[in-house]
């Protein structure tokens, strides 16, 4: 299945036997392009670890629309398809920070009324340290913190509204954490 060139494939042949279904032949376009698609989300959304998460769901796209591809050129329809899911979670992204952002400054109304004077200081001031260390937390970590605390969603719930999987939210929330503890305790420290 190796092309003219040492360590290409002949991309045509190995698209044909992975749309027939053959696992194998879908590994081998996986293994040869990968890179290509990282580096191309990576270049969209400047976030790693969410080129990442949008790489496998490039593949994920690719391997459910292999039956319907054309055949003039993979590596353009696979890039076109990377190029999509980046632009479509930046576009996302950015319309769900705009609104979180929104309700995150009416984080004071959580505040009680049976607190004394100096509860109430203390809290608003804990609560004005939060609210300047989630404007620090990248959005996507941001976005299921929130849904997961103040809209009280479950990893399933969240992980089919972000249309990614529940490990993924998992992993978010446990990072979002990680990142918000860290901030707090760095911002409280002044």
């Amino acid at each position: 299945m190796r092309g003219k060139e040492e360590g290409t494939i002949d991309s045509e042949l190995v698209v044909k036997k992975a749309a027939n279904g053959d696992q194998e032949a879908f590994r081998l376009l996986v293994e040869e392009y990968k890179q290509l698609v990282f580096s191309i989300c990576l270049n969209i959304v400047q976030d790693s670890f969410e080129a990442e998460n949008l790489a496998q769901e490039t593949f994920l796209q690719v391997y459910r629309s292999l039956p319907q591809y054309q055949f003039k050129g993979f590596k353009t329809w696979l890039s076109r398809i990377a190029i999509n899911k980046a632009i479509d979670y930046k576009r996302r992204a950015r319309s769900r920070l705009e609104r979180e952002i929104r309700s995150f400054e009416n984080i004071e109304e959580i505040i009680d009324d049976g607190m004394s004077v100096q509860e109430m200081i203390d809290r608003r001031e804990e609560i004005r340290i939060l609210k300047a260390c989630m404007q620090k937390i990248p959005e996507p970590y941001m976005r299921v913190l929130k849904k997961s605390y103040e809209e009280g969603k479950s990893c399933k719930e969240i992980a089919v509204e972000e249309n990614i999987s529940p490990r993924t939210v998992e992993t978010r929330l446990y990072r979002g954490r990680k990142i918000l503890r860290e901030y707090f305790q760095e911002m409280n420290k002044t």
